[in-house]
This record gives C-alpha cells, sequence and structure tokens, in this order.
C-alpha cells in the first residue's frame, strides 16, 4: 500500500479498539515469568553451553600474547573462541567498531575472546584464567581537549534527527551582533549509558550451514543483515528471533558483541551457546550516548523577538563514527531570520557512540531549553511567554514548507494552567518550605516524526481468530497492544480475538522499534495488511467489489445483508500480507511532535540535594493508540529525563580510556523513592499526513526537554545557574545561601 496523499475517513477513526486504553496483551506472561526473553530459552535442550566475554584491559593498543593453555584445561571449558580461529569476519555497516578484537585494541572492554563451557560458572572461571599480556599506546581519550581542532561534519542519527556541517539562513553573526539583548552560552552534557534491565544476551544454534539466533535486538531485519555482513554467510541462512526485549532505549538497535560470539562459540563447539554481556562490561563494550560540548547564542529584539538563533555542538566517535546530532532541533523549535547551527567531530578512542532514546535532541534541547530561560531572564519575560511570542508554524530555514500540525503553544498554555505556573514565584531563591529551597522549570519538547516502510502478515482462522505475524518487536513499549487493537479496529472483532506475533525474521519485514517510527509504521503496516485481507473476505463472502462493507462485532455487513466474519474462512484460512510505503508527504510537510514538561522540585538548602516533587507533561503527538500504553512510554522517558539532570554521567578516564563507572552501583539512574507524581495530557490532533493511523510517535518526545526543565526548576529554587550536567550536589553547595 502506498501512503502519498493524506488520509480520509477510514475505519480507524471508529476507534473503538484503536485509541482505548488497553491492557497489554502480553502482561500476562511478563508478570508471571512465561515470557521467553532471549537468555531465557529452556527448551533447546540439555547440551546448551555457556560462553564467558574475555574483554580488553586497556583503551588502545595491541594484544602481544594471549595465553590460554591454562583456560583451555580448566573444568567444563569446551573451547575458546578468539580471532585468530573465529575466521575471516566482515563489518555489518551499522557497526562502527569492531566486535571481535585483537590483535589491535580499539577500545576498552572490546571482546577479545569468548570461553565456551558446560556451566556459566565453568565459563567465568575459564575466563578467568585467560591471560592477555598488552602493548598499550596512547589513544584520544578527552573531548575537551580535542573539540578545537575537531572537523566540522554532517550528521545524521539514523533516526530522523540530522544537520549539515555548518548550514543557515540570512546573516546570523551580523544580525546577532547588532542584536540589543544577547545571549552567549557554553553547556555541556556528559557521556550516558542505556542502562536497559535486560542485558544484551543471545543464543544461538547451528543446524549445518542455518543459524537460528535468539536474541535481545530492537531491529529484526537490521540484525540478519549485519550478522550475514560479519559472518560472511548468506542471509537466508539466519534465522533471527527476538519476541520479547527488556529495554533497548537505542542500545539494542545494532548487531553487538553477545550475537556475533554466541554464533562463533556454537559453531566452534558444535552445540547450542548462549552468550549474556555482565553488567560491568555493558557500558564499555556496547555503545553510549556521546557527550557534546555546545555553544548556544541568541539575539532578540528588547520585546522578545529572536532576530538571531546559533548553535555549535562538539561531540566525540570512534573512527567513521557519527557525531551527537544535538542542533537538529534549533533548525526549526523557534522562529527567527537569521539563523546558524554547526556539528563537529572529535575522532576519539573512547567505546563506540551511537543511538541512544532521542539521539540529537536529548542532549540539544537540555542546552538549547536553558539557553531560552537564560534570554527571557535577561528580556524581563516569562519563559513560556518568551517561548510562546517566537513559535512558528513553518520550518524557518523554510518558510514554504508548513508544519502538517504543530500545538505546542497549546501545550504550554495547557501545562501552564494545569501546573498553576502562575504561583510560580519568578524570582529565584524566593521560595521556601523549611529547610527545601523550592522551584517550578519549564521547557519545550521536540521529536521529528519519521516514518518507515513496513510490512505485515495477517491470517484469519476458521475459528474467528485473526492472527498478525511481523517481525516488529515490542521493547516494553506495546507493540503487541497496539497491534492487536488496529487488527481488531480493521477485521471488526474484539481485541481477544486477535493474535499476535512478533520479533522472528520469518515473519514481513517491519519498521522495527527505533526513532520514535516504530509505533505509527508497524501498525500503519497491519492497516495495509488488514485491508488487503478485507478485499479477500469481501469476495469470499460474495459481496460485490463496490460494495461499502463495515466490519463491526465479529460480522460483515453491507446495506441489509451481514455474515459472521468467520465464515469467510470455513473452507479454509485466509491469509494476506502487505507493507505500508510512505510517499514525499514528510517532504511537503514538516511532521513533528511537540511537549511543554514542567517540573516542580526542591533542594536542600543545607546539602545540595535535589528532590522532584511533581512533574507534568503535555503531549501533541497526533492520535495516540493506546492512551495507556503511551504514558507508560512518557513517564519511563520523563524518569531517563531526570536521570540524566541528576544523576547520569559516565565518567571518563583520560589517562587509560574508558569509563570508570561501568556498573549500577555507580552509574545512578533514578530509583522509585526519586520520583514524585507524575502527569501526563495528551492532546486529541491526528495528522492525517503522517499514516493512515494519523498518529505520531510519543516514547522520545517524553524525554526530550526533561533535562532542562529540572535545571530551570533548580535555578528557580536556588538561584543557581548549572549549564554542565548532571546537577549535583557539589555543583550547588558553595553557592548556596548561608543557613546558619
Amino acid at each position: 500500500m502506498k501512503f502519498d496523499t493524506p488520509a480520509t475517513t477510514n475505519p480507524i477513526d471508529a476507534m473503538k479498539a484503536v485509541g482505548q486504553p488497553a491492557d497489554r496483551v502480553e502482561g500476562r506472561f511478563k508478570v508471571s515469568g512465561t515470557a521467553p526473553y532471549a537468555y531465557e530459552r529452556h527448551d533447546l535442550g540439555p547440551d546448551t553451553a555457556y560462553g564467558y566475554v574475555v574483554a580488553a584491559g586497556i583503551g588502545k593498543g595491541r594484544v602481544a600474547a594471549m595465553r590460554l593453555d591454562e583456560a583451555r584445561r580448566a573444568p567444563g571449558v569446551l573451547g575458546i573462541v578468539t580471532a585468530e580461529n573465529a575466521g575471516p569476519l566482515g563489518k555489518g555497516k551499522r557497526n562502527f567498531a569492531k566486535l571481535l578484537g585483537g590483535p589491535d585494541v580499539d577500545h576498552y572492554h572490546q571482546a577479545l575472546a569468548l570461553v565456551v563451557a558446560r556451566t556459566f560458572e565453568e565459563a567465568r572461571t575459564g575466563a578467568g584464567l585467560v591471560r592477555v599480556e598488552y602493548e598499550r599506546t596512547d589513544g584520544r581519550f578527552d573531548l575537551a581537549a580535542l573539540a578545537n581542532t575537531a572537523p566540522a561534519v554532517e550528521g545524521s542519527s539514523g533516526e530522523g534527527s540530522e544537520a549539515p556541517p555548518v548550514g543557515g539562513v540570512g546573516d546570523f553573526e551580523g544580525a546577532f551582533a547588532r542584536a540589543p539583548v544577547q545571549l552567549d552560552q557554553r553547556y555541556t552534557t556528559p557521556d550516558q549509558s542505556h542502562s536497559a534491565m535486560e542485558p544484551q544476551a543471545s543464543i544461538a544454534r547451528w543446524d549445518g550451514e542455518k543459524l537460528t539466533l535468539w536474541t535481545s535486538n530492537q531491529m529484526v531485519h537490521w540484525g540478519v543483515v549485519d550478522l550475514a555482513a560479519t559472518l560472511k554467510i548468506p542471509e537466508e541462512n539466519i534465522h533471527l528471533a527476538s519476541p520479547y526485549v527488556g529495554g533497548g532505549f537505542g542500545g539494542k538497535l545494532f548487531l553487538r558483541a553477545d550475537a556475533l560470539l554466541a554464533a562463533l562459540g556454537a559453531r566452534l563447539v558444535k552445540r547450542p551457546v548462549k552468550v549474556a554481556l555482565t553488567r560491568p562490561t555493558i557500558a564499555n563494550n556496547t555503545t553510549h550516548r556521546p557527550a557534546t560540548i555546545q555553544r548556544i547564542r541568541i539575539g532578540a529584539e528588547r520585546d522578545g523577538r529572536i532576530v538571531a538563533i546559533g548553535h555549535d555542538s562538539t561531540s566525540g566517535n570512534v573512527a567513521k563514527g557519527r557525531p551527537e546530532t544535538a542542533v537538529a532541533q534549533t533548525q526549526m523549535l523557534y522562529a527567527g531570520a537569521n539563523r546558524m547551527t554547526a556539528m563537529r567531530l572529535a575522532e576519539m578512542d573512547l567505546p563506540e557512540g551511537n543511538a541512544m532514546r532521542a539521539p540529537g535532541e536529548a542532549p540539544g534541547l537540555m542546552a538549547l531549553e536553558i539557553a531560552m530561560d537564560e534570554m527571557a531572564e535577561k528580556l524581563g519575560m516569562d519563559p513560556i511567554e518568551f517561548r510562546i511570542l517566537n513559535d512558528t508554524q513553518v520550518d524557518p530555514g523554510k518558510p514554504e514548507r508548513r508544519f502538517s500540525r504543530r500545538h505546542l503553544v497549546d501545550c504550554l498554555r495547557d501545562g501552564s494552567e494545569r501546573f498553576g505556573w502562575a504561583n510560580r514565584n519568578a524570582t529565584p531563591g524566593a521560595t521556601r518550605d523549611g529547610r527545601w529551597l523550592v522551584g517550578m522549570g519549564v521547557a519545550a519538547g521536540f521529536r521529528d516524526s519519521p516514518v518507515q516502510t513496513s510490512g505485515a502478515r495477517v491470517r484469519l482462522g476458521r475459528d474467528g481468530v485473526a492472527t498478525v505475524e511481523t517481525d516488529m518487536t515490542d521493547i516494553g513499549t506495546g507493540s503487541y497492544t497496539i497491534i492487536a487493537q488496529t487488527a481488531a479496529e480493521m477485521l471488526g472483532l474484539p481485541i481477544e480475538r486477535v493474535a499476535v506475533s512478533l520479533g522472528d525474521s520469518a515473519f514481513p519485514v517491519s519498521a522495527g522499534s527505533g526513532g520514535q517510527w516504530g509505533a505509527n509504521s508497524s501498525t500503519a503496516g497491519v492497516y495495509a495488511a488488514c485491508a488487503k485481507l478485507r478485499e479477500e473476505i469481501g469476495r469470499r463472502l460474495g459481496f460485490d467489489a463496490t460494495d461499502d462493507l463495515v466490519f463491526a462485532n465479529g460480522e460483515v455487513r453491507s446495506g441489509n445483508r451481514s455474515v459472521p466474519l468467520a465464515d469467510a474462512a470455513k473452507d479454509g484460512d485466509l491469509a494476506a500480507e502487505d507493507k505500508i510505503e510512505f510517499g514525499d508527504l514528510d517532504k511537503k510537510y514538516q511532521q513533528s511532535t511537540f511537549a511543554a514538561h514542567f517540573v516542580e522540585l526542591g533542594v536542600d538548602a543545607y546539602t545540595g540535594e535535589t528532590r522532584l516533587r511533581r512533574t507534568l507533561s503535555v503531549c501533541d503527538a497526533g492520535r495516540i493508540l493506546n492512551p495507556k500504553t503511551a504514558r507508560s512510554q512518557v513517564i519511563g522517558a520523563i524518569v531517563m529525563g531526570i536521570g540524566g539532570a541528576l544523576t547520569e554521567e559516565l565518567a571518563v578516564d583520560k589517562r587509560h580510556g574508558f569509563f570508570v563507572n561501568h556498573d549500577l552501583a555507580s552509574y545512578e539512574v533514578p530509583v522509585h523513592a526519586d520520583i514524585p507524581r507524575q502527569d501526563v495530557v495528551f492532546l486529541d490532533t491526528p495528522d492525517s499526513t503522517s499514516s493512515p493511523m494519523k498518529a505520531k510517535g510519543v516514547g522520545e518526545l517524553g524525554l526530550c526537554g526533561v533535562g532542562a526543565a529540572v535545571a530551570n526548576a533548580v535555578y528557580n529554587a536556588t538561584g543557581i545557574r548549572v549549564r554542565d550536567y548532571p546537577i549535583t550536589p557539589e555543583k550547588l553547595i558553595g553557592e548556596l545561601p548561608q543557613v546558619a
């Protein structure tokens, strides 16, 4: 099905299943422990072996010698995979660093070997007996030291966030110099880790030349393509299954070392092998969000109208890696005739940087939305009114290109009223509650709404149950449920009469889970397959092709004639397969999502400890397919934003090139006690240019801007402006007001 003209009225608009707060259809499997996650397949036979990764202990250099004899003699050890016996390996196009190192070491904790044994304990013990001698060389580990010489680069996150090396409209430098009110500030964001609950984990089994891989992966088809390229085998020889994923946040978009090493280990010992990366290995071995150094300049007239806005960002990555596209949102979030963005990329020897939830916009808005508050203060304006004054309904760089739907002002106005913004004391440090300094903060949220080709197969059985098959994944987002709702709506069935099978490369290729495109694209693919099946059902039931068919309450109706849907399959199952292919509507219209995030918090006047009190997010994200699962996405994103604002930072050892705090004891993410009441409001804004579903993504929008809202609230509470994340107590305590 081609989608190249805006959607008109269609079966989804009935909103009997779609748009309703349905419970997760797979929830009972997760809470009962019967959902088969990648490492938990216990049906592969008693000969399944375990692999334990030996990871590099230097950040840059070579392996001078790897002594394996003692490990090979250890009890239970079946074999050891290294670069020497792995055979010739390629590299998937989505991997920047090699997944199996040796003799060269590209980054700390790069996998150098896999010890395979009968039990996990034996594999771990064997790995501890591998002796590696290194020749260490100097590496580039300090972004600040490299920033001034980093070259300008263009870049794309691969998820809708992109920018040229230097881009602009008008005369930014001249307009900024002439502006009567100016802001020129520097902001930094640190390296961050995905910290998903489920580690990267895989089980591999070979049957002759055919490989089956059970793995935790967000993008099944990408995994097949890149694993085939790495192993240098045909794609059709790989069967990849990922029906349940325990969190990804971008860290499982791409093929990782666990999957490759499981395949290599299974091939070596000729039995199934399971590999899970240990928590201390994940931060350095897999990908992370790269740190940024950002400079934002805003020039405005005295009435608050922006006349010049400029945003530079520098980040680092391994050779041929991507920049963190932190300037992307600044190209179009606010009006202003004179604009400039620039990105620079330093080549570094730290572990690979790659997509993490809302790549680009998440760290970019952490800086931009502080700058907007700082500018509002210089102008003597309320920060909400300053943002509203500079709203735009067109892409500022391409005024002929309108936003398909943009209700940022409504988000700000509605949120302001609900949150009680009028009660905020605009004077920093003026509100006390006992020992707590209390403040409110606001920030705008922005994230593009990209789409991807997505396919599905739908089958109607003799029992009247519809089964949907697609390689779409559910990473905790609710894919199973919204796909079931879509098929139920299209076929007029209760959701209980729809079965959904996901995450298997034997199924049609879907959009996968990433970039905020998953929900909209995958359900649109199911819509296309169901539309095709409806035509076949009509023919099977003897309706004329010109009949206007209604599918509802388990029946098919046209005029006065009504037939049970199940009758269409009484002589055998009916199946249809199709995919949604998007035209160029995203070129005619700027398709984006918007939010207003509000935060109230307290800062302990004695210790500098920050405690959130309440949050509110008002979201403009098209039709909401399931308010319950969508809310879950947003509140999870808010938690992630709070962590990014207050605690999360991968600390870099700039001498030896690794992230020191590579575990959940020292890389601090929020826990239940850190999170207050969270309110989420969705505006009703179906977008007919986005897809037949008229939906958009919301899972990344919920993160974009939250960190800045926290930072702005800290400033309102204390009068201390922190521009270097995270906002830890030591950055506050020296400037807090005297209390004794």
